[in-house]
């Protein structure tokens, strides 16, 4: 198995997100190395913020938010991914 060399930044960043999360930073990598940290720190940040002001959502509107990202997200991996015919 390849080593996984963290920059001091990124390493910085993965321990931001552990201790926001309380989870350790090796649970958190699984979900960077899977999402990146953009899109990890953006879902923790928009989770806080949410918990934070018992700000809730709709079943409906947690469905539409979900076909919205896979729609954007979606797109990158259909271009990669050949389908039988």
């Amino acid at each position: 198995m390849d080593m996984l060399t963290l920059s001091q930044a990124d390493t910085r960043r993965l321990e931001k997100l552990a201790q926001a999360t309380g989870r350790t930073p090796r649970s958190v990598l699984k979900h960077v190395m899977r999402d990146g940290f953009e899109a990890t720190e953006h879902s923790v940040h928009a989770v806080t913020s949410r918990m934070q002001t018992n700000q809730r959502i709709t079943h409906n509107a947690a469905m539409q938010q979900l076909d919205q990202m896979i729609q954007t997200h979606g797109r990158m991996y259909d271009q990669r991914r050949k389908y039988p015919e």
